[in-house]
């Protein structure tokens, strides 16, 4: 299934100003995350850390390498596929909290999992996605001509996740108050905002976007839903509650593909296939979480009626 799909190297140049827009918007979402973020958040994980720890091993083993094996078997293009992999390598997104409140499941699980995998995809974004890169031998000429600086890439993650992250930490503790306040305002504007972005960006190139977006569409939302089914598949293997599993599912399925975004954009613009991919992920994770945090919703909601229903008859 190679894919004829090619992108001008030229649509998707990137102005200083707009990168750092982008780069500004992602710290922004972290911050407004971490105002509610405490230590013994971090201390709950290590006193029940099977449905964190579950989380980490579906995010940063399972779904890279089962991706790297996707598109290695169907002979997917070697820039659709770097693409896929470098999604697959990023941390749980901001976002995957405020759908798993929607949905009705473990919030607290979620939050810790956003927490601790945005710490670790300092290390493992850049590690996993040189590592499937060159293991893949249909991406590995492509991805040693990218040439990604591996430390830069840490850079970047630390500047977009962590450092955003630890102020967050450090202000909401101190002004719970304001935390308590804002939270919603930084979820709806960091939404909104970040919506705008991916907007603005596509209205530049809708004729590149609109000639690949059959092939990649259908790749991005296959790949959505195998980041799901990890996610799931994980969490009834290791027998988490269906809070907890649902928490996993979300945190899996909703990749921060604004940091895959940001890297590409400040190393290697040129690489269209790949930002195409991660700016069709940027819209349809959203469409597909709160999908799913929908349905669970329902399903709460009408398996609560159901069991009113059986106790008034009782």
């Amino acid at each position: 299934m190679n894919s004829a799909v090619t992108v001008s190297i030229d649509s998707f140049q990137m102005s200083p100003v707009a990168l750092l827009a982008l780069n500004a918007v992602l710290a922004f979402m972290m911050f407004g995350v971490s105002l509610g973020l405490r230590t013994s958040d971090f201390a709950n994980i290590l006193r029940r850390p099977v449905a964190p720890v579950t989380g980490l091993v579906a995010q940063f083993l399972l779904l890279p390498a089962i991706t790297c094996l996707v598109t290695w078997l169907l002979d997917i293009s070697p820039g659709l596929a770097l693409g896929m992999i470098l999604v697959s390598c990023c941390p749980g997104g901001t976002f995957s909290n405020v759908m798993t409140w929607i949905g009705r499941a473990n919030v607290a699980t979620s939050v810790s999992m956003t927490a601790v995998s945005s710490l670790v995809a300092v290390v493992m974004t850049p590690f996993n996605f040189a590592f499937y890169g060159n293991l893949n031998p249909s991406t590995r000429d492509a991805l040693q001509a990218i040439s990604l600086p591996a430390e830069n890439m840490v850079l970047v993650v630390v500047a977009v996740l962590a450092v955003p992250m630890l102020l967050g930490m450090l202000i909401g503790a101190r002004y719970p108050g304001f935390a308590q306040k804002s939270e919603r305002f930084f979820r709806t504007a960091s939404l909104g905002v970040f919506l705008l972005f991916v907007v603005v960006s596509f209205s530049k190139h809708w004729e590149t976007a609109l000639s690949i977006a059959g092939a990649v569409l259908v790749l991005v939302i296959a790949h959505n839903a195998l980041a799901f089914l990890i996610g799931d598949l994980s969490g009834r293997v290791a027998r988490l509650r269906v809070a907890d599993r649902r928490a996993v599912t979300m945190e899996v399925g909703i990749q921060n593909s604004g940091l895959a975004l940001a890297i590409l954009f400040t190393f290697y613009p040129g690489a269209g296939e790949m930002l195409v991919v991660a700016g069709f992920w940027g819209v349809w994770h959203l469409v597909s979480g709160l999908s799913l945090a929908g349905y669970w919703n329902f399903s709460n909601r009408r398996k609560a009626r159901a069991e009113s229903l059986r106790a008034e008859s009782a």
